[in-house]
């Protein structure tokens, strides 16, 4: 298997699992082996083979239906009508590329840039989050002269040659870019300060020196503003603030990478950054944009874009085509007409506080957070030391796993539950997590207690 990545094998299929495989499912996962590049994982010790989606279901391949409480990519729900009528009528008409004049392009760029900071006003079309991080980080190079790019710790942005060098998450076999400096992420469990914003504002100064000491040059600092992979942070609204101005006094700009929480995944803004009240050079975007459809975006200051767009000429064939563009149209209209920015904030909030109150009754739970339908859930071996618990964590979305319910883990140390579900989640779905969620962590208790003594014995 190779060097371990937290977002790629924290939870993960092994082949040594396949004895417990159904004869079937043992087939499919050895034909995926001979056929599929080694690079490839599967969730859960016993994967899930689905073939039917509806906004928050998933049924499998015998016909159980199960609750979805990870995928943000099928943002607004799986197969979601009105982005399939919207896709399908394009579909039926054109579909080419850029170079050809079409309306859809200009009229969802017109629209979308309302919901922006009136400084930001071009944009650029691609397929997926990965080359619009990419080409992000083309622009910040541009931009400021200089090649070095600070990310979180345990932060992803994406597979290209560049966003890998900058995404630890993918794990020590991915080696980080000798440009890249990696900032401590900004965990108010963890970190013990006053002041988060002057903590991280002070770390991120740190990083920058650390630069100009070998004698690079600071282009920028990208990041997802709840810090999904560093284990669900999103921390006071508004602490972003003082890091960022140490990024611009010092040369730099601020990416944001909106792909996590963007489109009203917070609640509080319809953008992650909005929610912290900062203002991004450039802001990226990928796949939950068209609910799965391959579309991706980079909006940005004007001044910003130019260094970059006005010396070099970027084409991408299909990005920002006809028909990707008809589902994000779609995608923003529901998020819109059905008001899912305010549905995540009161929902995601109702969410939260049931999660709350069953971690009182758990003492393996050490620390619970979100904002809107974007939610970590800590488990370590006791509250007092904060010891995180990964094999407590995967057991229990495994558990979770057997009572039809889908998630992950997220952070470094692989033992924050990662609840995400599609913005249709809905009060009635609460019962189902929670008491899902409440029977895994009693059903984990006898494990963890042996773990313990076993631990205890060496």
């Amino acid at each position: 298997m190779g060097t371990r990545s937290t977002i790629m094998d924290t939870n993960s299929f092994r082949p040594e699992n396949a004895a417990t495989l159904d004869e079937y499912t043992r087939q499919l996962t050895q034909k995926r082996e001979q056929l599929l590049g080694g690079s490839y994982r599967l969730f859960y010790r016993k994967p899930v083979h689905l073939v039917r989606g509806q906004l928050q279901y998933l049924w499998d391949v015998h016909g159980d239906k199960y609750l979805d409480m990870y995928n943000n990519v099928a943002s607004i729900g799986h197969c979601h009508p009105a982005v399939i009528a919207s896709v399908h009528e394009q579909m039926k008409q054109l579909n080419t590329h850029t170079r050809y004049l079409h309306e859809r392009i200009l009229a969802y760029t017109e629209e979308l840039l309302t919901t922006m900071p009136s400084e930001i006003s071009r944009a650029m079309y691609m397929c997926t989050g990965s080359e619009a991080n990419d080409l992000a980080m083309r622009v910040a190079r541009a931009y400021s002269g200089g090649t070095g790019i600070i990310v979180s710790r345990e932060a992803y942005h994406g597979t290209s040659y560049l966003t890998s060098g900058a995404s630890p998450a993918l794990g020590s076999g991915q080696p980080i870019d000798p440009t890249t400096r990696l900032i401590p992420a900004p965990d108010r469990y963890r970190v013990d300060t006053p002041d988060l914003g002057l903590w991280f504002a002070a770390e991120m100064q740190k990083q920058i020196d650390d630069m100009a000491a070998q004698g690079i040059r600071f282009a920028g600092f990208m990041a997802d503003s709840i810090f999904s992979s560093d284990g669900v942070l999103p921390g006071p609204a508004g602490y972003l603030q003082p890091a960022i101005d140490v990024v611009h006094r010092n040369g730099g700009i601020f990416i944001a990478d909106e792909v996590q929480p963007g489109f009203a995944r917070t609640g509080d803004a319809f953008w992650g950054f909005a929610r912290h009240g900062v203002v991004p050079d450039v802001v990226t975007m990928g796949k939950p944009m068209g609910n799965g459809i391959p579309v991706s975006a980079l909006f940005a200051r004007a001044e910003v874009l130019a260094a970059f767009s006005d010396e070099i000429p970027y084409f991408n064939t299909f990005g920002g085509n006809p028909v990707s563009m008809a589902a994000a149209q779609a995608v923003l209209n529901v998020i819109r007409e059905e008001r899912l920015q305010e549905h995540s904030q009161q929902v995601g909030a109702r969410l939260l506080g049931e999660f709350s109150r069953l971690a009182e009754r758990h003492e393996c739970v050490g620390d619970v957070r979100g904002a809107g339908l974007f939610i970590g859930f800590e488990l370590v071996t006791d509250r007092e030391s904060k010891t995180p618990d990964k094999a407590r964590a995967l057991d229990v979305i495994e558990n979770l796993r057997d009572q039809r319910v889908l998630t992950s883990v997220a952070g470094p140390h692989g033992n924050v539950l990662k609840l995400r579900p599609p913005l249709a989640f809905q009060a009635q779905d609460i019962d189902w997590v929670v008491s899902a969620l409440d029977q895994a962590l009693v059903a984990t208790e006898r494990n963890a207690s042996s773990r313990a003594v076993r631990s205890q014995l060496n």
